[in-house]
């Protein structure tokens, strides 16, 4: 399993895919490069070095050089930085990283291969600085957000994210057959008449349901990662390490048995739901049976963009921003500032009782 850095071939600089022209660029001479190229080019290679994988695990701090015990059940990889030869520490579900000494993205691509290979991958379409501004003028719109939520240091930590996801496509054999009504009522002279026609119902149709998505990363946030959704699946591209390149990534680690049964069940929900809806012109409606046959099941391994700012809060909790990558799409779980909302509530209430005083001297 290796670490690798793009390298332009130009000045030696490292290369980041840039979302506004979706193409790889190197920050120190300005050169640009489509897939094709990079495909063309040879990374440079660091290795993975001795980590211990048993359930206790030897991790390195990087801020101050110390090793000690992780917690048990925990796995710490070491890898050697191919641009300055530093130790990167990561869990074992990163694939894409920074080093913390020089500052290059590194791609740990043995992360990312055989079984772990992706399918596809949307691209980062929202650059560092988008998002950056899309986020300001989202929390600067709440009143109450505390202003350490949003000072430069904490803006710094604004992070691009691939998160994985299956996604599953099937097709059906459906069919629904019940009972209908329908009621008339009429008055005539002095009586009134009610007439009910009973009728057998049956549809049967194909149905193709596509790209129903589901997170695969057991340690990340529920609502963060599913929040943000839905994605454009349509420009979904042939995954390519390049894309990775300045950014972070995560490696599943929940597979297809986790979700298949719960899948099935929600596309045969909906399944009943669409053949139902075509149902209409009655006063009442009973489906009495259903007959699903599922004939054909696809899985896709994929990787999604997201932009991520979590904030520790002074009550203990984690607070967090995302925001879609493709789509600008927003989510998230703000922090209050409890001083601030006390003082303008207050504010507010002696403002009513002034105006009230002087509605009762006038």
């Amino acid at each position: 399993m290796a670490a690798i850095i793009y390298k332009c071939p130009c000045c030696g600089g490292e290369l980041v895919f840039d979302p506004a022209k979706q193409r790889y660029l190197c920050e120190y001479c300005g050169s640009d490069f489509d897939q094709q190229q990079l495909d063309e080019l040879t990374p440079d290679q660091g290795e993975e070095t001795q980590a211990d994988r048993g359930a206790q695990t030897e991790e390195y701090d990087q801020t101050q050089g110390r090793t000690g015990k992780a917690e048990e059940g925990a796995s710490a990889v070491l890898y050697s930085c191919p641009s300055c030869g530093a130790q990167i520490v990561t869990d074992e579900t990163t694939a894409a990283t920074f080093c913390f000494y020089c500052h290059n993205p590194v791609i740990l691509s043995g992360r990312l291969s055989g079984e772990y290979l992706p399918d596809k991958i949307i691209p980062f379409a929202i650059d560092k600085k988008e998002a950056t501004e899309r986020f300001l003028n989202f929390v600067r719109k709440k009143k109450f957000v505390p202003k350490a939520f949003f000072q430069k240091d904490q803006i710094e930590k604004l992070s691009g994210v691939y998160y994985p996801y299956w996604v599953y496509d099937c097709e059906m054999d459906a069919g629904i057959d019940g009972e209908a009504s329908r009621i008339r009522t009429w008055i005539s002279k002095d009586m009134e008449y009610t007439e009910t026609q009973i009728f057998h119902i049956e549809r049967q149709g194909k149905i193709h349901l596509r790209d129903m998505t589901k997170n695969a990363l057991q340690k990340s946030n529920k609502e963060l990662v599913e929040g943000v959704q839905p994605f454009r699946m349509k420009e979904k591209k042939d995954f390519s390490m390049g894309y990775l390149s300045g950014f972070l990534a995560e490696r599943r680690d929940l597979e297809i048995r986790e979700f298949e049964q719960e899948l099935q069940q929600e596309a045969r929900e909906y399944s009943r739901k669409l053949l139902r809806d075509t149902v209409s012109g009655y006063s009442t409606v009973n489906i009495k049976n259903t007959d699903i046959q599922m004939k054909q099941e696809s899985w896709q391994y994929l990787l999604l963009p997201v932009w991520v700012l979590t904030y520790g809060g002074r009550d203990g909790r984690r607070y967090y921003y995302a925001m879609n990558g493709q789509t600008g799409t927003i989510c998230g779980k703000l922090p209050i500032d409890y001083k601030k909302l006390g003082l303008a509530s207050g504010i507010t209430g002696a403002l009513v009782m002034l105006l009230c005083l002087i509605g009762s001297l006038l």
